[in-house]
């Protein structure tokens, strides 16, 4: 067991993955959004498409008001600087309403020496995978207006290294106590 663990076997470090979406790839998630055609798809398409608010996790439905918070004209933007279909769900109040889709699928795995990472002298943490973010606003069931965003691809690398390893953290509970 001593061996196993001098020789920093990775696969006893944990592994995380995180699935906030039933759409496969932010590919397939932008193709769904892109799929839309504002001022003529229906809830009907949505629901086709795998896009309903009550099925789908992490989606928020938005008032009439969320919206006016999110798309009143400022100072810098002015009402002609707003997309015709925003314009139209602002103007149709209670009609209006919005649907605020955010989608993952992450995957975090510690890598790295076991034993650097169980005695906390070093933790090296991967995070992979994609996120997706996306806006739809209705009127009278009718989609007006679609916006998507995200990151199609996240690759990010996460080191802590505590020269002290298990003792880092003592000391302000030492002085604490």
């Amino acid at each position: 067991m001593l061996a196993l663990l001098i020789s920093g076997c990775s696969s006893m470090l944990p592994r995380v993955h995180t699935k906030s979406s039933p759409f496969k790839s932010f590919d397939e998630a932008r193709n769904a959004i892109e799929g839309l055609t504002p001022m003529k798809s229906d809830v009907a398409v949505l629901s086709r498409l795998g896009i309903d608010p009550v099925k789908q996790p992490n989606t928020v439905i938005l008032t009439h008001s969320d919206i006016v918070r999110r798309f009143v004209p400022s100072a810098l933007l002015q009402r002609a600087d707003l997309d015709p279909g925003v314009m139209v769900c602002l103007e149709a109040r209670d009609a209006c309403r919005g649907w605020e889709i955010t989608a993952a699928r992450i995957a975090k795995e510690r890598t790295g020496n076991f034993f650097a990472d169980f005695t906390n002298f070093s933790r090296r943490t991967e995070t992979t995978g994609w996120r997706f973010n996306a806006l739809i606003l209705l009127v009278n069931d009718v989609v007006v207006y679609r916006a998507w965003g995200g990151q199609p691809n996240v690759n990010e690398l996460e080191v802590n290294t505590n020269p002290l390893g298990p003792l880092q953290d003592m000391g302000p509970a030492i002085v604490t106590n």
